[in-house]
């Protein structure tokens, strides 16, 4: 069985590494883009801009949420802790996703609405235009950074890249993926909602550009904590995955036929698996308690599988079949 087989990409801690990487760049990108707008939000007076600050400053804070996600879920297990720390990757980009709908979304829309009653005309029009292209380029670097890993994990999984983005058992990927993208649609929407302003002199396009951007970024919030809530309470791996797996334990020579099989995420690129086996030739029950954990233990020298675990088959089971 194979990782990349299963649509997780190379092995765990290689993918690991790239996920880091993913997220100190949009880290990077996302806290210069925040300082920019910001003081172009107070320079201009535009809610756009002001909606894409408080949206740069979510997304920094929520880098640093993935980063501890990315770090505590690698620790190996131990005797509290059998299956290991896998599931607090889900759990601290849960934390993320909920920042992003209160802070990102929230400050937005209420911002944008008191806008739509109490505006006053933006001024220096040039330096929003500046932050706005300056901050498309650095989004549109980390965009890049998340769009081809999630591609290159697509491909080995021989999803569609959407897909993909959306079954990953990578919730920091998947986070900086979906935020960068909003980014890059928000600048988008920024952009229309000041030169709108500028146009007319009204300032309401604007004020309907900064709610506009809230509500792209609870949408995207709220896909967010689907995944992570789903993932939480347990997910079955993907057919992909499921798969491989039953070609691994078919492989082996102990091993006459499977007819139960079971894989769960414990995290990233971490599985749990239990399966039902029926063994070549008839053992004593010391002997075969001796080669099942054998098979176990050999099973969980795979870099995705933690824990595995495996009961005998009765007769009357029916056998699986690639």
């Amino acid at each position: 069985m194979s990782e990349s087989t299963a649509g997780e990409g190379s092995p765990r801690d290689d993918a690991a590494e790239e996920s880091t990487l993913t997220v100190l760049l949009a880290f990077g990108a996302n806290l210069a883009i925040a300082v920019a707008k910001s003081a172009a939000a107070m320079l201009t007076g535009s809610a756009s801009m002001v909606a894409e600050a408080t949206h740069s400053w979510a997304d920094t804070a929520n880098e640093v949420l993935l980063l501890i996600a990315n770090r505590r879920s690698r620790r190996p297990a131990e005797d509290a802790h059998p299956l290991g720390f896998g599931r607090e990757a889900y759990i601290w980009s849960m934390f993320a996703a909920l920042g992003l709908f209160a802070l990102g979304a929230g400050v937005s829309i209420t911002h944008g609405i008191q806008e739509l009653f109490h505006s006053e005309p933006a001024t220096d029009f040039g330096v929003a235009y500046a932050v706005l292209a300056i901050a498309f380029v650095l989004e549109g670097i980390s965009f890049r950074q998340a769009f081809r890993q999630i591609r290159d994990e697509a491909d080995d999984a021989d999803r569609d890249l959407l897909e993909h983005a959306l079954k990953t058992s990578d919730p920091t990927v998947r986070a900086v993926f979906a935020e960068d993208a909003a980014a890059l649609i928000g600048l988008v929407i920024a952009f229309v909602g000041i030169l709108l302003h500028q146009l007319t002199g009204s300032p309401i396009p604007d004020a309907i550009g900064s709610i506009a951007v809230g509500v792209l970024l609870a949408v995207i919030a709220v896909v967010l904590i689907d995944r992570n809530r789903r993932f939480l309470v347990g997910e079955e791996a993907s057919g992909q995955l499921h798969h491989g797996g039953l070609e691994a334990l078919l492989a082996l020579a102990e091993v006459d036929r499977v007819t139960l099989l079971r894989m769960e995420y414990l995290g990233p690129r971490q599985v749990y698996l239990v399966a039902g086996v029926d063994l070549v030739g008839d053992f004593a029950e010391h002997t075969v308690a001796e080669i099942l954990r054998d098979l176990e233990a050999r099973l969980e020298r795979h870099p995705h599988i933690v824990k595995a675990v495996l009961t005998l088959s009765t007769r009357d089971e029916a056998s699986l079949h690639l």
